[in-house]
């Protein structure tokens, strides 16, 4: 192969976690009437005795795809039964990113409610830069084609019970 092959056939090689927001911003999406301000900053959102345990991880990149260091990401979703805890902080709360930009939750799969496919509600903010308000989605899941809300490019890569999510702000 000669050497512009080779640079070429490179060039179509997406680098891991990079190719989904490297150069593209994470599409805005509505929080929804079910936002809480001032959730808990913690890393499990987990309350005890849950069934479907789930991990939500990832990276926040700037849009020259460096790592968005202390970036706060806040995550808010409904429980099992598809209800939203709009008394207190059942599955919500809030970290801030790594030197990396890295980023981990311990939750659950949360349950589908009418008019709505399976999501989780975020907010990314980095240090000193524009609030992304967006929705993450589960791929394959059949109610996202009844789901008016619904964008493919907002989807989870999923692997057992972990999904992961690259956000470019």
């Amino acid at each position: 192969m000669k050497r512009r092959q080779v640079l070429a056939a490179a060039m179509l090689v997406p680098l891991e976690g990079l190719a989904q927001t490297c150069g593209v911003v994470t599409p805005r999406q509505t929080e929804g009437p079910f936002f809480t301000p001032a959730s808990p900053q913690r890393a499990s959102l987990l309350e005890g005795g849950e069934k479907t345990r789930f991990v939500l991880a990832g990276r926040v990149l700037s849009s020259d795809c460096k790592p968005a260091a202390n970036a706060l990401v806040d995550l808010w979703h409904c429980d099992e039964q598809g209800a939203y805890d709009n008394q207190g902080y059942r599955y919500r709360g809030h970290q801030f990113t790594d030197a990396q930009g890295r980023y981990r939750f311990e939750t659950i799969v949360p349950a589908l409610y009418p008019g709505r496919t399976r999501h989780f509600h975020v907010k990314v903010q980095p240090r000193g830069g524009r609030l992304l308000t967006t929705q993450l989605y589960w791929p394959n899941e059949a109610a996202n084609r009844r789901d008016g809300i619904y964008r493919p490019e907002l989807e989870m890569k999923l692997a057992k019970e972990e999904g992961s999510f690259d956000f470019g702000v």
